[in-house]
């Protein structure tokens, strides 16, 4: 991107859709540049209900700097007496979830939160291995990038993703089951997600 930047004059911006990895890259491939370290990168958001740790409600958006920051959104409220410009939501809500990410980080640190997200991948790993050995299953990725993996049937003839799901469910594990988007909706899918306490 800089480079076709540089190239044709622009100043194409990116912004990372980090909602499952923004929370796990960091900790366990630290050298994976993905973030503010790539020149173009100018605005990623995260999801704290995800690896983040803390139950649903919360996201992070960070800009790199206040200039990447559209005007349009950011909510201008008059309020007491003075314009009070700010990116977030402009009606009450509660801050339960914001409270538990930062008592995470606290808590957790850095160190924490690398050994949480390598467990959750040697995990994803394994069960990965696991059903890749069980036979009429073929791997579409293997839990090591971020602790979630996909399969598909190799043979769909006799029964579909659809069916293994609900024998799962019957059995009390929610293992979703899906088509792909469009250009692959003929590919379906089971999609494990590795949470804390797996083990």
């Amino acid at each position: 991107m800089v480079a076709h930047n540089a190239a044709h004059g622009l100043a194409v911006p990116l912004h990372v859709d980090a909602a499952s990895g923004g929370f796990v890259a960091p900790f366990i491939h630290p050298d994976l540049r993905w973030d503010f370290r790539l020149p173009n990168v100018v605005s990623i958001n995260a999801s704290g209900h995800k690896y983040g740790l803390v139950y649903p409600g919360v996201g992070w958006a960070v800009w790199r700097g206040k200039e990447h920051l559209p005007e349009d959104l950011v909510f201008h409220v008059n309020y007491l007496g003075g314009d009070m410009p700010t990116f977030t939501l402009n009606f009450s809500r509660p801050g339960n979830q914001i409270v538990g990410q930062y008592y995470n980080f606290l808590r957790l640190g850095r160190s924490g939160y690398t050994r949480i997200m390598s467990t959750l991948r040697d995990v994803a790993g394994e069960l990965a291995a696991k059903v890749a050995r069980l036979g009429p299953f073929e791997l579409l990725s293997d839990g090591t990038s971020i602790p979630v993996f996909a399969f598909r049937l190799k043979d769909a003839s006799r029964y579909s993703v659809y069916d293994v799901s609900e024998r799962l469910r019957a059995r009390g594990w929610q293992l979703p089951a899906y088509t792909m988007p469009p250009a692959a909706e003929t590919v379906a899918v089971l999609r494990v997600v590795v949470r804390e306490g797996f083990s």
